[in-house]
């Protein structure tokens, strides 16, 4: 549905339709996870920005009002041939991240 959906508080990489559900996607990508795994790096701050980022898209586009949401990370390790780790419902929004 969209890519690189961009506003002042943040970034949402990929936003999708699975059935009814709205799926925000962020993906992540490293060489090598000698320090950290791609998935890991995607801390309380960076959720809360593409929180905040999700809801207003869906304030944005009231035809998704009653669409579920949920939240995926994608991790990308390697080069040339790299694994796709894709983190189904990899968090959830709560009442400090409204």
């Amino acid at each position: 549905m969209a890519r690189n959906f961009r506003t002042r508080g943040g970034e949402i990489d990929l936003i999708m339709l699975d059935k009814r559900c709205l799926v925000y996607v962020e993906v992540r990508s490293r060489r090598s996870s000698s320090f950290t795994e791609p998935g890991v790096t995607v801390d309380h701050r960076k959720q809360a920005k593409i929180i905040r980022t999700a809801a207003l898209f869906a304030a944005r586009n009231p035809a998704y009002a009653n669409h579920v949401m949920r939240f995926d990370v994608v991790a990308v390790e390697g080069e040339g041939r790299p694994s796709v780790k894709w983190i189904k419902d990899a968090f959830r929004p709560n009442d400090s991240t409204l």
